[in-house]
């Protein structure tokens, strides 16, 4: 009986092992070849895509469109997976790869027809840009094809990948749209939930454009907010009963940091531009560094370009970067760039008013592609103004979604004329005639000039409330397109110095044009504006420091809240309170992974966040239920602050005799949760244990056994919101790069995962330490270890 029990085991243990090395000879056929010469069709000239130490590619050609074409074959080769994933998500059809699972994403995003709207624009597009995008994606699908099996992901998944189109890369555009915009009128539906039900004196204070921690690059911060008298609104009658915080506060906001600084702040006379993208973090990372030249200048016309920074796979362009003359990065503006259009029914069903007459809803039926299952059929009803909203019931009618990006307008090419800008005038004056979701867009040059500006389309507006969901049955809401040369702009201020992270920037008439799409608290902003005025002179390694910066200065005052209500008096007799005093105590005033205290005060502060914003909305759900969803004003730090300070007894909910027992609530709900959801002491709860790395493969969740293998390692991370070092575990830098233009070589460039999606590859996780490490790695490729010639095939 053993003997049999011993084959068994034997056998088994032989079919595991002749699996696992099946697995890895499979995958391996998938590595791309990165030496040797390759034929291409369609080349006018020969091609080199040279890889250094880490796998980033320095890819050189005589000519733009072949350019073009090597960029796409080097993206086929490591991202090509990475790729058809984000184009499918834009375009609403994952289904047809992964399955049932995701045909609620796919109708969400189908919403909006991109696919359509994508092959509209490409038949607009001039010729010379569909020649490009052609080319890349001949590229992208020759990278493809030169390996020796498909992507392994494709094997998992059980399909065959498909071609990529010119069309395609116009969905990668709009993929970014997605992360970067309101898509679905979201912030003006739930804000006219919340004006409808309150008085306006209240409104407007919980929901301000503006707060004490604004630091514009144009205007001043706002002042503090007023607090509604009693006779107007009081809580003393609301019951607390809001669900517990748990440590969980606002989703983190997509976007960035970025800055510059003048010549004169510079050791050699350059500016030097500084940007950190934040996204949502994968693996492989969203962005692809690369440097791309052309060397044969003034040939047919050619001009000379050499472009370092990040790429997004997918499109043929570096998106932020250098050019050795000027360099630009971004951060989204949050400005407003979408509208809910409430709807005027016509006097016959399936009709709407409009300032032009009545008009008939036009119905869309898509279907959904389902893998290893019948399609699904989608209808969308579709305005003049834009597509109706068919999941939210607002009170004044059915809302229609206008958005610039539903537009063909809202996107072009013009960011490949940052290649040859020599200037930042000439950037700026590029910036405003791109096609992209508008962002800050910060420049600055050789000569050691600095700007800023917004790059994208704006939409002008009559004067209606755009903020709230608005009837444009009488006026038209939006008239057109601001014109590039009304664009509001800062250039080469007195300070030297300019800076954005996703707040507001700018006040008056250029507020106006931008609009509040929801943009940020400015502690952000506020803590890299204070460092910046700290120095007189920088280098890029100065700038990782900034970008590295995970010192809680938003959180101080709340922890010197927190100790005066853990006063001798309060924690007399309770142990664990006074356990969660001391360690507030000894807080390390940072977002360090080792920091008890930190988290301690953070999740006070997101507890009584939490319970105040639920007290002031019992008017908003009493109007619509308790299931209604809001909005909470990423400003509501103003009137949350003037609350716990000044302390009004009206304003304090039921069941309390005064604000100090309200806020020891708050610590000692906590300390339940804590209790209740974690092992060992209070002084175990560090950052650290919360905001651990959790960059994934999008399928390691789908593999046994090897499925983990994919992800990044499980580093505890330092940083988190309201500090410039925004980090949580799947959230943060998408890349950090300070550059000073004409001197690429000193200049820095770090990015979580690596150049290869492949997990096989040498270079699948190459460079990551230094990103979780904030070790500075160089801005430039290195020294060539592989070089892979594509030549022009043979007639």
């Amino acid at each position: 009986m053993k003997k049999i029990i011993w084959r068994l085991v034997g056998g088994a243990t032989l079919l595991v092992f002749t699996l696992a090395v099946a697995i890895w000879l499979l995958m391996r056929a998938s590595l791309p070849t990165l030496d040797g010469e390759i034929s291409a069709a369609g080349l006018v000239d020969a091609v080199t895509i040279e890889r250094d130490a880490a796998g980033i590619p320095v890819i050189t050609a005589k000519n733009r469109i072949d350019l073009a074409f090597a960029t796409g074959f080097a993206h086929g080769q490591d991202r090509f997976f990475q790729m058809d994933m984000i184009r499918r998500q834009a375009a609403g059809e994952l289904s047809e790869v992964v399955g049932a699972v995701t045909v609620a994403m796919d109708k969400r995003n189908r919403f909006h027809r991109f696919r359509a709207r994508a092959e509209t624009i490409l038949e607009m597009a001039p010729q010379d840009e569909k020649l490009l995008l052609q080319r890349y994606a001949d590229g992208v699908n020759a990278g493809r094809e030169s390996l020796s099996a498909r992507p392994f992901e494709y094997f998992v998944l059980g399909v065959k990948p498909e071609d990529w189109l010119a069309e395609d890369s116009i969905l990668v555009v709009y993929a970014m749209f997605m992360q970067l915009n309101d898509a679905r009128a979201t912030k003006e539906v739930r804000r006219g939930l919340a004006y409808n039900a309150l008085p306006a004196e209240v409104y407007d204070w919980l929901y301000p454009d503006g707060s004490l921690w604004d630091a514009p690059i144009m205007g001043g911060p706002r002042g503090r907010g007023k607090i509604p008298a009693a006779d107007v609104f009081s809580l003393r009658d609301v019951e607390d009963r809001a669900p517990a915080a748990n440590e969980q506060g606002k989703q983190h906001l997509p976007g960035s940091n970025n800055w510059a600084v003048s010549g004169t702040l510079t050791e050699d006379g350059r500016a030097i531009v500084s940007n950190d993208m934040h996204l949502g973090l994968n693996t492989p990372n969203i962005y692809y560094r690369a440097r791309l030249i052309v060397d044969n200048p003034m040939v047919d016309g050619e001009s000379k370009r050499d472009v370092s920074g990040v790429t997004l796979p997918g499109a043929p362009f570096v998106v932020a970067g250098s050019n050795t003359h000027v360099a630009w990065g971004y951060t989204n503006s949050y400005g407003d760039y979408t509208d809910a259009v409430v709807l005027r029914p016509g006097s016959s069903e399936g009709t709407y008013q409009t300032p032009q007459g009545e008009r008939s809803i036009d119905r869309v039926t898509e279907q959904i592609i389902v893998k290893g299952a019948d399609p699904v059929e989608y209808q969308i009803r579709e305005t003049i103004w834009g597509p109706i909203i068919d999941d939210v019931e607002y009170p004044d009618g059915e809302v229609a979604v206008s958005w610039i990006a539903h537009n063909p307008e809202s996107i072009n090419l013009n960011i490949l004329q940052l290649e040859t800008a020599w200037s930042v005038s000439e950037a700026l004056d590029i910036a405003n005639t791109m096609g992209m979701p508008p962002q800050n867009f910060v420049t600055g040059d050789a000569g050691g000039n600095i700007g800023w500006t917004i790059a994208g389309k704006i939409p002008t507006r009559t004067a209606f409330d755009s903020m709230l969901p608005a009837d444009w049955s009488l006026e038209q809401g939006w008239t057109g397109w601001l014109p590039a040369e009304e664009y509001p702009r800062v250039v080469n201020p007195e300070s030297g110095r300019i800076w954005t992270a996703n707040t507001r920037v700018a006040d008056a008439d250029a507020l106006r044009l931008i609009g509040d799409g929801g943009y940020d608290l400015g502690a952000r902003a506020k803590q890299i504006r204070d460092s910046l005025f700290a120095k007189d002179t920088f280098v890029p390694s100065d700038m990782l420091q900034i970008q590295y910066d995970d010192r809680a200065l938003f959180l101080t005052p709340w922890r010197e809240l927190l100790l005066g209500v853990l006063t001798d008096g309060a924690i007399e007799g309770d142990d664990q309170l006074a356990e969660y005093r001391r360690l507030v105590e000894g807080w390390i005033p940072r977002a360090a992974p080792d920091s008890t205290g930190y988290r301690l005060v953070r999740a006070f502060r997101l507890e009584i966040e939490q319970r105040m914003f639920h007290a002031l909305m019992a008017p908003v759900r009493e109007m619509y239920g308790d299931d209604v969803r809001l909005r909470k004003s990423n400003q509501f730090e103003a009137a949350l602050w003037s609350l716990v300070t000044e302390q009004p007894l009206h304003m304090l909910p039921a069941g309390y005799k005064d604000w100090s027992q309200f806020l020891l609530a708050s610590v000692q709900q906590n300390i339940v949760y804590f209790e209740q959801n974690f092992d060992g002491p209070l002084a175990s709860r560090t950052w650290g244990e919360v905001n651990t790395a959790s960059i994934r493969h999008p399928l390691s969740g789908s593999i046994p056994i090897f499925g983990a293998g994919l992800d990044m390692p499980l580093d505890q991370l330092n940083g988190d919101d309201n500090m410039p070092k925004a980090q949580g575990p799947a959230f943060g830098a998408s890349e950090r790069f300070s550059v000073s233009p004409g001197d690429e070589a000193n200049s820095l460039l770090q990015m979580p995962t690596g150049a290869s999606g492949h997990p096989l590859s040498e270079y699948y996780g190459v460079g990551h330490s230094d990103w979780v490490n904030g070790t500075p790695s160089p801005f430039l490729p290195g020294e060539a270890v592989h070089t892979l010639t594509l030549a022009p095939a043979k007639r």
